[in-house]
């Protein structure tokens, strides 16, 4: 398999985070966005909308994260992203739907005006996205708290679509001129003890380190 991927992209680390879990072999293959690398006329011919990720096993062709993992699962039932059961998959696929419609967006935002030095044009804007954010953690806060993982007994593409936008809100929060923000969700032990615990869970699974974006790791 080749994946076609940007080192710090939340979707691209969740199709890594999904491979190594089912413990598949791939080339990885991590394309420079500031380059445009990903909108070559090659790519454009794996994925229109020059978007990453993009997973070709063979001569079969899929892209948008979800819909990668849903296919590895689907063609490598070993080590399940989806549970074992209908109403578990059904379940999962719920949570990730809510994550990406109710979620991801506030994630975004907050994530990428730290990041371009924003934040201080747009404090009451970022604030808003910062309070939504931090109400719907105590709902993922409120599922780990109950349970090791976001759904089921075991890892499941629930934890591998919202575990690298929640790591990377930490890390963009850690920026001193975020410190308002991080008020509201750092210390993550203190603030969201049971996503801090899951945090090493993850952390703790088998060939993690490979899919960790090398910014995290400075």
């Amino acid at each position: 398999m080749e994946l076609y991927a940007s080192e710090d992209s939340p979707w691209c680390w969740r199709v890594r985070l999904a491979l190594e879990h089912k413990r598949l072999r791939y080339n990885n293959h991590q394309l420079n966005v500031t380059t445009q690398e990903h909108k070559s006329p090659a790519m454009l011919r794996l994925t229109p909308r020059g978007r990453l990720p993009v997973l070709c096993d063979g001569a079969y062709v899929v892209f948008e994260s979800v819909a990668i993992l849903y296919y590895l699962d689907r063609q490598y039932p070993e080590w399940p992203l989806f549970g074992t059961s209908a109403q578990e998959g059904g379940v999962i696929l719920r949570v990730i739907e809510e994550f990406q419609n109710y979620i991801e967006p506030h994630l975004m935002a907050i994530v990428a005006a730290i990041k371009a030095h924003e934040l201080e044009g747009r404090r009451d804007e970022i604030m808003d996205h910062m309070l939504i954010a931090a109400g719907e953690a105590r709902t993922i806060e409120g599922r780990l708290s109950k349970s090791e993982w976001i759904v089921g007994e075991q890892p499941s593409a629930a934890d591998f679509v919202i575990y690298p936008w929640i790591r990377g809100l930490q890390q963009a929060l850690e920026d001193p001129d975020a410190s308002e923000l991080a008020a509201r969700f750092l210390p993550i032990d203190v603030q969201y003890p049971a996503v801090a615990r899951w945090f090493s869970r993850i952390q703790s699974l088998p060939r993690y380190e490979l899919t960790e974006p090398a910014t995290l790791k400075r």
